[in-house]
């Protein structure tokens, strides 16, 4: 999905979602942008608005923007988020009871001594 920004959202790979969880290096990372860059008008006419080409949610697009209100207002520059973030320490587990889904995404505590 080269034709799509990252999310902007300072909290999005902080979230824990299936689609977000990466099995192999057991990061949660962030979400690509809703919107391709260049949108064009769907078969219906309905073209999304710009701003949906930075955001994956609306959730993400207002954290951003609490996040960064006191310097939109002071006039200063905002760092744009050019690589995927990742939080790494996950792992997937199976439910033994089977509510909420076959499987669960977990915290692993790498900080505990192992005995």
């Amino acid at each position: 999905m080269p034709n799509k920004h990252f999310c902007q959202g300072p909290n999005c790979h902080t979230h824990v979602t299936n689609d977000r969880f990466l099995k192999s290096r057991g990061v949660i990372r962030g979400r690509y942008a809703y919107s391709t860059i260049n949108p064009e008008p769907n078969r219906y006419g309905w073209t999304p608005i710009k701003s949906d080409a930075y955001f994956c949610s609306q959730s993400c697009k207002n954290e951003w923007l609490s996040h960064n209100m006191e310097n939109i207002e002071h006039g200063r520059p905002i760092e744009f988020i050019r690589h995927r973030r990742e939080s790494k320490g996950y792992t997937k587990v199976k439910n033994e009871d089977r509510w909420g889904g076959e499987y669960r995404i977990e915290r692993v505590d790498n900080w505990q001594a192992i005995e």
